[in-house]
């Protein structure tokens, strides 16, 4: 929906609101014109239903007022004077049109001294899950984001099964653009694996001011832009048009930054020309063939190593291996030869981005390549079209048709394009096993979702035994940073004792005093 078109339904709804309940604003003491106009009628029914006026605010929140709009309901047929299930059930049942059944058909009466507490134990619980809901999703959304790591893509960095906090707050919240979802789950229901969300209507685009902007090498968690699978991990044939918002989430290094040039060359990343440095704690993995003196390496031998991706072909082993950890097996007596499995450009591959025959690159030979900046103009022809044609049309949503070697973008004529947003380069420290934007393409800013900051938990599903199943050196460590990183774990739990002694504490006081 346009701009002008939720004016234009947000005027409506204030119709209906004042159809709907004018009568009632009157019994409350209210003037009737008080129920039209819009925010300060919300405000006032506030005031009728003894709520605090910044609840208003939620009404605002998408998929907050979802949850919001049937508390109020039901607060405003309560006061006056309807508590019965019943009624209740009809409030929410009718979307609150049940309004209009007491504002025209029913003589009731406004409650001035209406309790708050509710009359059972169970509208008590309803209440108190209600507004927790709203507490977690507020913070869910806007602030930090719960994560969990399902592939090997940042293998040595972030490994499967770490369980991480997303903050939201450092590239700028993205506000929902799906307005009608279920509250804390993303794309599919928990035991159905339906969809939890209905893709219409949806909100524009709009982001939060952030408090610093992408830095190269940095891990990112982005909506994954070329998402049609129905749900994370599918592995069927429907394929689904997701909102932006309902796409997979993935996790990968921002190695090129809007304006940057990129080429990989032999499996290394440069930058703008220059071999990029990665942050100490990024351990690039590639494939490597590993030939024997006819013995088997052990398991021990590969734990030794830290091996944890490979396969026994009888003659040798393909192992994923960081350059200084296949250094270091090379010198062991049993290894007679590795060689590192590059494939060299020349050869066309139809996964490789941009999927065109005139650039015939491969995951360890390609580019280079520019990463499109906001407010900056490219030559558009044909042979820079394959890079920019998904941007163009996709995702700055223009009307992109092609005539032989003319180029035609909203109807008119086109020889240069001038980008409307950031993008980057995102892509995996394993990488023989990383599905990112070498496959794919670019990441708009308007995908990205947040930037990982905090491993509080992390679990190894190869680990013998409970205590060997959790990585206990990984749980309360910070993603980002130079050096080992450094478990909080111990300083937590004393910070935990001592806040659970000094409330024991003061709640003795009370009780003496």
């Amino acid at each position: 929906m346009t701009m002008i078109e939720w004016f234009i339904f947000f005027l409506i709804i204030q119709v209906i609101h004042f159809l709907g309940t004018w009568k009632l604003y009157v019994k409350a003491g209210r003037k009737p014109w008080e129920a039209i106009v819009p925010i300060y009628n919300a405000i006032v029914l506030m005031k009728i239903i003894k709520r605090p006026s910044w609840w208003v605010i939620l009404l605002f929140i998408p998929i907050i007022n979802l949850l919001m709009f049937p508390v109020i309901w039901i607060e405003t047929v309560r006061s006056f004077g309807k508590y019965s299930t019943l009624d209740s059930f009809l409030a929410v049942l009718s979307l609150g049109l049940y309004n209009f059944y007491l504002n025209y058909f029913e003589d009731v009466k406004y409650v001035e001294d209406r309790s708050l507490k509710s009359r059972t134990e169970l509208g008590e619980w309803v209440s108190s899950i209600v507004f927790a809901v709203v507490a977690a999703t507020l913070v869910h959304t806007y602030i930090m984001q719960p994560y969990t790591i399902p592939t090997s893509s940042l293998e040595k960095s972030l490994l499967i099964g770490d369980f991480l906090f997303v903050s939201k707050f450092h590239y700028g919240a993205r506000t929902p653009m799906t307005t009608i979802a279920a509250p804390m789950v993303h794309d599919s229901l928990p035991f159905f694996g339906t969809k939890s969300y209905l893709n219409k209507p949806q909100l524009p685009y709009f982001r939060l001011p952030g408090f610093q902007d992408i830095k190269r090498n940095e891990i990112v968690v982005f909506s994954w832009p070329v998402d049609t699978v129905q749900r994370f991990f599918d592995t069927s044939k429907i394929h689904i048009d997701k909102p932006i918002d309902k796409k997979s989430n993935y996790v990968k290094r921002c190695v090129g930054i809007a304006g940057d040039s990129l080429e990989i060359k032999d499996g290394y990343i440069y930058i703008n020309g220059k071999r990029t440095v990665l942050p100490d704690r990024a351990k690039p993995q590639y494939m490597h063939k590993v030939e024997t003196n006819g013995q088997q390496l052990s398991s021990a031998t590969l734990k030794r190593y830290n091996v944890t991706e490979g396969r026994n072909l009888g003659d040798y082993y393909i192992l994923n291996l960081t350059d200084e950890n296949a250094a270091k097996l090379k010198n062991n007596p049993l290894i007679k030869k590795i060689t590192k499995q590059i494939n060299p450009a020349g050869k066309y591959n139809s996964r490789v981005f941009p999927h065109d025959e005139r650039y015939p690159w491969s995951e360890d030979n390609y580019g280079p390549i520019y990463i499109p900046e906001e407010g900056k103009t490219v030559e558009l022809n044909s042979e820079s079209l394959p890079f920019y044609k998904r941007i163009i049309e996709v995702y700055e949503h223009n009307d992109l048709t092609v005539n032989g070697n003319e180029i035609f973008i909203n109807g008119k004529l086109a020889t240069t394009y001038t980008f409307k947003q950031n993008y980057y380069w995102m892509m995996g420290d394993n990488r023989h096993n990383s599905e990112d934007a070498r496959y794919w393409g670019y990441v708009p800013f308007d995908h990205v979702v947040g930037k990982p900051v905090f491993i509080w938990f992390s679990w190894d599903t190869n680990g013998e035994g409970i205590a060997n199943k959790i990585r206990w050196e990984r749980v309360f460590t910070t993603v980002h940073g130079d050096g080992k990183p450094v478990s909080y774990l111990y300083y937590f739990l004393g910070a935990l004792v001592l806040w659970f002694g000094y409330s024991s504490y003061r709640k003795r006081k009370t009780k003496e005093e």
